[in-house]
């Protein structure tokens, strides 16, 4: 009665060559050819798979075997530098590519598993924490803008206002205007920062008629500025200040 032997099964016929190097602790470096391909030829012949399909490849990489065992029963051959070659060298080179990828795709799946067992919780902040406000800071919030350049950019504004003064109008008399409501300007900033949330300093100055509305003007900027309701910034020396709004 014969006793039925349950084979393993392997992915390719560089898989079984690796299992039988292993198996054997052969050096893979070193492979007895002899004795791997008798191996080889035993596990092909107790081989219960009919996919010709799959055989063709088994039965190709037995056919490389006996080439190999072949060729180093002959003088060994010579290359151009005058060194002998190892008809196994090739052999070697795929069963260690082999091997890397197998390593590799191992790793892989060890990862998906360890990653399938992570479970992560939605964030949940206690409303005092949600709510907070980090304190301004000043120092951030003007950044590398100093006096010096805010003064340039003013008087910038204020000749920029003298040079639509018509030289010839302007000898008739002076017209009294009245005082500009600081209140009414503050609401007008305000909504401006809020319609346009970023904006140029030099286009809103630009926006005033007269050197009483541009200085006031200034001044809200500034206030909303200390109060942290806008940002401002300027990529360059001389560039336009651009400023950011939080105005809700």
């Amino acid at each position: 009665m014969a006793i039925p032997v349950k084979l393993e099964v392997f992915e390719g016929p560089l898989d079984l060559l690796l299992h039988l190097i292993d198996k054997n602790k052969i050096d893979i470096y070193d492979i007895p050819i002899v004795e791997i391909t008798e191996q080889y030829l035993d596990y092909i012949k107790q081989m219960q798979q009919r996919d010709m399909n799959v055989m063709s490849e088994f039965l190709v990489m037995a056919a490389t075997l006996i080439d190999i065992k072949c060729r180093m029963l002959l003088p060994k051959e010579v290359n151009e530098e005058g060194e002998e070659e190892d008809p196994r060298a090739e052999l070697v080179q795929k069963l260690l590519e082999y091997k890397m990828y197998k390593y590799m795709s191992l790793e892989l799946r060890d990862r998906q598993v360890d990653a399938g067992r992570s479970i992560y919780r939605s964030q949940s902040l206690p409303k005092e924490v949600a709510a907070y406000k980090p304190p301004i800071d000043y120092q951030e919030l003007v950044g590398d803008m100093t006096l010096n350049k805010l003064h340039e950019i003013f008087k910038s504004m204020i000749k920029r206002q003298e040079d639509k003064i018509d030289p010839i109008r302007s000898q008739y008399g002076n017209i009294e205007k009245d005082e500009i409501d600081m209140d009414a300007k503050t609401l007008y900033v305000e909504a401006y920062a809020r319609e346009h949330k970023k904006f140029s300093f030099r286009r809103l100055l630009e926006k005033q008629s007269s050197k009483m509305e541009v200085i006031v003007t200034f001044l809200i900027i500034l206030e909303l500025m200390k109060l942290g309701e806008i940002q401002i910034s300027q990529e360059n020396i001389f560039d336009d200040i651009m400023i950011t709004s939080n105005v809700a």
